[in-house]
This record gives C-alpha cells, sequence and structure tokens, in this order.
C-alpha cells in the first residue's frame, strides 16, 4: 500500500498542547512589565513556577492533592484582601489574574482549563494594549496571537482523537499521566519536522501575514478616533513618578534621577535651525526654600496656575510668530512626572487624547491633573526656547513694589535661613558684586540680573566642583549655606539652590527649575533623545530691565557666551548619535510617529506617500518601457550583416534548446524537488505509470489504441500492489504499443499490434 504521511499520536498531540499552554501562559504573565502595578513578586514566582513545569511536565504530580483544594479560596481571600487593603480595582484585578494564570500553569488541564488560560491571558494583553504604547510589546501581540491559534487547533485536534463527545469531570488530575511520563521536547520537535507539510506551514503563515497586512490597511484608511483617556483605566490605577519630578525635592532627588539611563522624553522639530545650542527642557518651578528643600509654594500653586480644564487644546501667551510655523512634538515617557518638558513660552499646545490640565502661562509650566499611565504625546507650536521667560504681571508688581510680593514666598528677597546665615550670604553678593571689573563702586541695586548671574556662576565654579556624591560639611545652620561657604564639591541642586540664595541676598527674586538639560540627536530617527540621566536643576533670576526671567546655570558656560555658541545643524551635529542604541531607539521614535501618534494629519500624508510612490513606480515601468522600445527599434534599423543574423539565430537555437531540455527533463526534475521538499517520496513505479499515461494522454484517440495497455498502467498507479500485474512486462508493452502509435503504418506492416 502507499506510504501515509506520518501523524502525531494522542501522546505527542498532549505534548504539544501542554507547551504551547505554557508558552502563552509566560507571555501573558510578561505583560506586566509593560504596567506599572505592583506585582513583580508574582510575577517572578509565576515565571519560575510555570516555566520549570512546562519543561518538567510530572513536577505538578508531585503538588499535594490539598494544594488544589485549597487553592481557589486562597486565591478569592487573597483578592478580597488586596481590595480591602490598597483599594485599586484594577491592580488588584491583573493580581487575581496571574495568580489564576499560575495556578492553571501548574497544574494538569483539561479542555475547558485550556481555554481559560487564553481568555486570562487576553484580559492581560488587552489591558497592557491600552496602557503601553512600546514596539516591543507589538512583537509580543503577534507571537502571543500566533501561539494562541496554535494552541486551539491542538486543542482541537486533541479533542478530535479523544472521541470529542466523552464530558469531563471536575476533578484535578493529581497522577502524572502517560504523556507526561514519556515526554522528550527534542523528540517531539523531531516528529514535529516529520509530520510538518511546507505547503500547509506555507499557507497559513502567508493567511496569517494577510490578516495583519489587511489589519494595517484599515488602520491606514479608516478614519482617526481618540480613546479618551486610555478607556478610562487610569481612574482605577495610582502611578506615582519614578523619576522624582515632584512639587518638593531635596538635595540629591535629581542627581538620583540621573543613576538611570532610561529613556525620558523623545522630541521631533519640524525646523532644524531652530534648535538651541543648550536645550533646557523646564519642567517644574520651586519658589519656596527651607532646611535643604525646594518646593513649589501652596500660594504660587494657586495664583501661578490657572482653574483646571479638559481639553485636546492649551492656548499659551507667546506672541504669534512670522514665516512658517515650527512644531515640536514631545513624546513623553510614563513614569517621569506629571508636569510635561517645555523650552519656554509657546503659542499653543496640542494633546493626542483629550487631558485635565492646569496651565501656569506665566511659570511656563502645563501640569496635568495625574500621573499619565502611558506615554504622553503632544505637539507645540510657537515654541520660544530663548532662556528668558517674559513675565509681565510679575514684572508690574515688582515696579510697583506692591505688598503682596512679600508674602509670595521665594519670588521675593526672602532668604528663610538664620540671621548668622543671611549675614553671610550677603558678604559674599557683596564680594561677587564687588569682584565685577564693570561694577567698581557700584552696588548690588545697581547691577543688572544678568550680570550677577554670570558673577555669581563664575564664583561657584571657582570654589566648587561638580560631583554626584558630595559631601555637606557638619556644623550648624542651613545646610546650602555651610556648603556654600565651603570648598567642597556639588551636584546640580547645590549649585542652583546657591545662586538662588545668593540673588535673593542681592535684592534679586529668584527660583529654581527642574528639568532636563541637553539631549543627544539620533541620527537614524533625526530626533532628540533626552534621558533620566539628562535631569538637572538650575536658577531663573528676574530681570527687571526685560521683565523677564533669566536663565543662570552656574554649571554650564557663562550667559554671555551661550549666546556665541553654535545653532541650528551645527549644534546637532555635536550632539549626534549614531550607536546602536540610538538604533534601538530610533525604532521606538517610528513607532510613536506611525503607529501611536497616527492622527488625520499623520494618515493624509501616509495616504500621500504611498500615493507619490506608486505614481513614481509607475512612472519608472513607462519610462523603462519606452527606453526598452527605443532600442529595439534602433536594434531593428541597424545594418543586418552576416555577423549580426549569426547572433539572431545562435540566441533563437539557445532558446529553443531550453524550451526543449525544460519539456523533456525539467518537469519532472521540478515535479520531484516539490515532492522532496513536501516530505513525500512517491513510488518510482507509480510515477513511472503515471509518465506513461501522460504520454497516451497527449494524443487524442491513443488511449482506445493501446487497450489493455492503458488498463495495466491504471492499475500500476493507482490500485493498491496487491493487485499490480509484473511491472517490467507492463512497461515493455507501453513501449512497444507507443511506437505503434506514433506510427501509424506500422499498423498496416502488421510489426506492431495492441495487445
Amino acid at each position: 500500500m502507499e506510504k501515509k504521511r506520518p501523524q502525531l499520536s494522542l501522546d505527542e498531540l498532549h505534548q504539544l498542547k501542554w507547551l504551547l499552554g505554557g508558552v502563552l501562559t509566560l507571555l501573558a504573565a510578561w505583560t506586566l512589565c509593560y504596567m506599572d502595578i505592583e506585582a513583580w513578586s508574582l510575577l517572578a514566582l509565576t515565571t519560575v513556577a510555570a516555566g520549570a513545569c512546562l519543561v518538567r511536565p510530572t513536577l505538578p504530580a508531585r503538588a499535594p492533592a490539598l494544594l488544589h483544594t485549597l487553592a481557589f479560596p486562597v486565591i478569592v481571600v487573597f483578592f478580597v484582601g488586596d481590595l480591602w487593603l490598597k483599594g485599586e480595582a484594577l491592580p488588584a484585578m491583573v493580581r487575581l489574574d496571574l495568580l489564576l494564570l499560575l495556578y492553571r500553569g501548574i497544574s494538569y488541564r483539561q479542555r475547558r482549563d485550556d481555554l481559560q488560560v487564553i481568555v486570562l491571558g487576553l484580559f492581560l494583553i488587552v489591558l497592557a494594549g491600552v496602557l503601553t504604547v512600546s514596539l516591543v510589546f507589538a512583537a509580543q501581540l503577534l507571537l502571543y496571537t500566533g501561539c494562541a491559534l496554535a494552541f486551539l487547533l491542538a486543542i482541537t485536534l486533541t479533542d478530535a482523537a479523544e472521541g470529542g463527545g466523552k464530558s469531563e469531570s471536575g476533578k484535578v488530575k493529581t497522577i502524572a499521566p502517560a504523556w507526561a511520563v514519556h515526554a522528550d521536547w527534542p523528540h517531539l520537535f523531531r516528529r514535529l519536522r516529520e509530520v510538518a507539510d511546507w505547503r500547509v506551514l506555507a499557507l497559513g503563515g502567508g493567511l496569517f501575514a494577510g490578516v495583519v497586512a489587511l489589519s494595517a490597511l484599515l488602520f491606514l484608511a479608516l478614519p482617526r478616533f481618540q480613546l479618551e483617556n486610555s478607556l478610562f483605566l487610569e481612574r482605577f490605577m495610582s502611578k506615582k513618578a519614578k523619576t522624582g519630578f515632584n512639587d518638593s525635592i531635596k538635595f540629591g532627588d535629581v542627581t538620583e534621577i540621573q543613576q538611570d539611563t532610561s529613556v525620558a522624553l523623545s522630541v521631533d522639530v519640524s525646523d532644524r535651525n531652530v534648535v538651541p545650542a543648550s536645550p533646557y527642557w523646564r519642567m517644574l518651578v520651586l519658589d519656596q526654600y527651607e532646611n535643604g528643600i525646594f518646593k513649589l509654594s501652596p500660594l504660587l500653586r494657586r495664583s501661578g496656575f490657572g482653574p483646571e480644564r479638559t481639553g485636546t487644546v492649551v492656548h499659551g501667551e507667546a506672541p504669534p510668530r512670522k514665516g512658517e510655523a515650527v512644531y515640536w512634538t514631545f513624546y513623553l515617557e510614563s513614569g517621569v512626572s506629571r508636569y510635561l518638558p517645555l523650552l519656554g513660552a509657546f503659542e499653543m499646545l496640542l494633546f493626542r487624547e483629550t487631558q485635565n490640565f492646569r496651565l501656569g502661562a506665566d511659570l511656563g509650566v502645563v501640569a496635568l491633573r495625574d500621573e499619565p499611565v502611558t506615554m504622553t504625546a503632544y505637539r507645540v507650536e510657537g515654541l520660544d526656547p530663548s532662556g528668558s521667560l517674559p513675565d509681565p504681571h510679575f514684572a508690574k508688581r515688582w515696579r510697583e513694589h506692591d505688598p503682596r510680593l512679600l508674602s509670595r514666598g521665594a519670588l521675593d528677597t526672602r532668604l528663610a535661613v538664620s540671621n548668622a546665615d543671611v549675614t553671610r550670604l550677603k558678604q559674599v553678593a557683596e564680594t561677587i558684586v564687588a569682584g565685577s571689573p564693570t561694577s567698581a563702586g557700584r552696588t548690588a541695586d545697581k547691577v543688572s540680573a544678568g550680570d550677577f548671574a554670570q558673577r555669581a556662576s563664575a564664583w561657584l565654579r571657582q570654589n566648587h566642583s561638580y560631583s554626584l556624591a558630595p559631601t555637606i560639611p557638619a556644623g550648624e545652620g542651613d545646610p546650602l549655606v555651610r556648603w556654600l561657604g565651603s570648598h567642597e564639591a556639588g551636584h546640580c541642586e547645590l549649585f542652583a539652590g546657591s545662586v538662588v540664595l545668593l540673588a535673593r541676598a542681592a535684592g534679586f527674586p529668584a527660583r529654581v527649575v527642574t528639568g532636563f538639560r541637553g539631549g543627544t540627536w539620533n541620527g537614524y530617527s533625526n530626533n532628540f533623545t533626552i534621558r533620566n540621566s539628562d535631569a538637572h536643576a538650575w536658577a531663573e533670576i528676574f530681570d527687571e530691565a526685560s521683565g523677564a526671567w533669566l536663565r543662570a546655570d552656574a554649571l554650564a558656560d557663562a550667559l554671555t557666551a551661550q549666546g556665541s555658541e553654535a545653532k541650528g545643524e551645527a549644534a546637532l551635529a555635536r550632539r549626534l548619535d549614531r550607536s546602536w542604541a540610538a538604533r534601538f531607539d530610533s525604532l521606538r521614535v517610528f513607532w510613536y510617529r506611525r503607529i501611536v501618534n497616527f492622527d488625520q494629519r499623520s494618515q493624509a500624508e501616509t495616504l500621500k506617500a504611498v500615493k507619490e510612490a506608486t505614481q513614481q513606480t509607475g512612472r519608472r515601468v513607462r519610462e523603462a518601457l519606452e527606453s526598452a522600445a527605443a532600442h529595439l527599434r534602433a536594434w531593428l534599423a541597424g545594418p543586418w550583416d552576416v555577423q549580426r543574423v549569426a547572433k539572431l539565430l545562435g540566441a533563437v537555437a539557445a532558446a529553443a534548446g531550453v524550451v526543449w531540455a525544460w519539456r523533456n527533463f525539467g518537469g519532472g526534475w521540478w515535479r520531484g524537488l516539490v515532492r522532496r521538499a513536501g516530505g513525500r517520496r512517491e513510488d518510482p513505479v507509480r510515477s513511472e505509470a503515471s509518465r506513461w499515461l501522460g504520454k497516451f494522454g497527449e494524443r487524442p484517440g491513443s488511449v482506445d489504441e493501446a487497450g489493455a495497455v492503458v488498463a495495466d498502467l491504471q492499475r500500476l498507479r493507482f490500485a493498491a500492489r496487491a493487485t499490480w500485474p509484473e511491472p517490467e512486462r507492463v512497461f515493455r508493452r507501453a513501449r512497444q504499443a507507443w511506437r505503434a502509435v506514433r506510427s501509424p503504418g506500422a499498423r498496416r506492416r502488421g510489426r506492431v499490434t495492441s495487445p
């Protein structure tokens, strides 16, 4: 009988089902990496336990029966206690899902349990898809989908092999089944390779790729709509900033952020010429100082910010700019802060989705109500990247000596330190003013804020070096004043705080600003990449003459030197990054640009690009055809000599030879190659009989003339081997009959007759 394609046994189907179920359990559990939910211990336990049982299927049989009896009551009690103690519904549901996946991963599953694994995994997959915009998650989603489809196929095949109609008992198996005892994963993989048909695999892969491609086309074609506030899931989650950009910071908080090299912010800019030489991505203004802690004062929180609003558009107070608009698109990663990084004043800010926010127009700050649970994208127009922030309201009150300024905390000249420390600060401030070559014999009230900022920064750099692990001298009084009076090294917070105290001692309003400084320019995706290690703190001093707050960074070059630094393309060339890390970051930015932040404008741009590419391709094809036709006409119009005719005849003969060789040998070679690739080895007798039947079928009426020979050939080709006539005798008669069919005169001479 003809050899059949090998098939998986029932035990091997059970092993395949166990393998795919374990892989789905791990893929679903690992989605926790994309959610800011405290369940890392549970994730580690699920990974280790489910992974061990996946590798060794006999391990679940070693668990005591009491474990299966108490499993679900314990899980229910854990879930209720989690809700009661923490009061967060969504994180509790995620931890409950992980516990159920853990139990299913370490126990033998029946058909309904396998389906539960898929449903439990889908809950985490959908949740992570809403809360994350990671490119890695997209790859994990595709992998999960493929494994889930294969898992469903394995469940169906196993159920059919077992009869399909047997009812399942609800009793959990506590004894290792035969398929688990004899599980051998290398052997199973070899068996899968033996039974696999590359044509079926290619068809399945093609269908899956077609579904993905169709989904992408629908994504491009369908109108855009927004899922407001991530399906409201942030209402069920509490997320705190990991980096420390909060309303209150103490010395060392920003330095701790600098230990983290992960990406905090990616920025696109439509015109590179406007990029400043030293970008300062300001986020939060801290105006109140007390005993080593800078914070946002309650009064400034009320008066500096407008009422909370809900929407997608924020109108700033920067004056409109002439010329073509410049767009800055920000992609702020989750876990940074609820305060949005900006370069300064702006005309308009547009969110990707509806947000609850408060605008501090005079502060140049936009604050969201809650910490974002996922990446936050927003576009800014009319952004002023200079180091000056106009504040007309404060300037008016300052000129009029408004008594309300005396209650504005850090925005006045209040130092909030002891009298002894005030005396020391004023002595240093007088030294700085007196040391200025342009201010000899002048008092502090006649020195401009910009000049004082330069002199104070230079004095600090002269007396202190930079260090991420500074030492504050012991003693009495304010810690910042003690450090300022020493020669110890310090970090950015100490330098910024010292500038603020010295400026106030000299009579200038001053405050601390936190955010990021610098960043790198990704040479592959052409965007700014700002990491948490770029976190920085600097000071701002109010300049009465310009009515604006001037940036004063003691760790940067002097303000006068900053104006002479290269800008635009020259500035970007200094920050160019073409490392392997930049390659991976470029994938993240591409994902944000073309998938996550794909709005109507991006849709129109993409469709326009596709249309232009199609038109260019059609134009190139037409040009190529026209060029080929022109060459052919020129060739035909050329002189026809003997050498040219000989070349033409030689080419025609070569083409005819190739066609003849393919018809006589190539078809059989190709069919044999396909059969070998498909894992099938056809019987040589059946192959020879098929060849002769094909030859007789090529001539009309030859089948009737050959008679019994064709009947014997059909038995060799299709019948069971036990009913075959002698193959050699049949093939010999077939050759004789074929000569008779090809030579009709031979029949008349009686040399060969049809048997």
